[in-house]
C-alpha cells in the first residue's frame, strides 16, 4: 500500500472519530439543558437571568471542577457541608440516573460566563 494512502485513511478516521466525540459531547450538553428545564431546576437556580436569581449558576462551569459539579448533584448535603453553604432551603438529592447526572454535568460545565 501507498504510505500516503495509509496516512490519508488514518487522518480521515481520526477526523471521523473526533467528530463523533464532539457530537456526543454536544448531545450530552443538550440533554443536560433539557433535564435542567424538565426537572424545574429554575425553581431554585438561574441561568442567563432565567430562574431564581438567588441560585445563579452563571460561571459555575468555570468555578467548579467536574467532580464537584457531580458531587453537588449526587450528594448535595455533603457538598453543602464541604462548601460551608448556608443557603436555604438546602438542595435536595434528586433521583437521577448516571446518564442524567453525566448530561447535567456536561451542561453545567458549559456555564463559564
Amino acid at each position: 500500500m501507498n504510505g500516503r494512502w495509509v496516512k490519508g485513511v488514518t487522518l480521515a478516521t481520526a477526523c471521523l472519530i473526533g467528530g463523533e466525540l464532539r457530537l456526543a459531547a454536544q448531545d450530552k450538553v443538550a440533554q443536560g439543558a433539557e433535564l435542567f428545564a424538565s426537572q424545574k431546576c429554575v425553581m431554585c437556580h438561574a441561568v442567563a437571568g432565567k430562574g431564581n436569581a438567588k441560585g445563579a449558576l452563571d460561571g459555575v462551569g468555570k468555578k467548579l471542577k467536574e467532580a464537584d459539579l457531580r458531587a453537588w448533584l449526587t450528594d448535595p448535603e455533603g457538598m453543602r457541608e464541604k462548601a460551608g453553604s448556608t443557603r436555604t432551603p438546602a438542595m435536595k438529592k434528586q433521583a437521577l440516573g448516571a446518564a442524567q447526572v453525566d448530561a447535567l454535568v456536561a451542561y453545567l460545565g458549559t456555564l463559564k460566563k
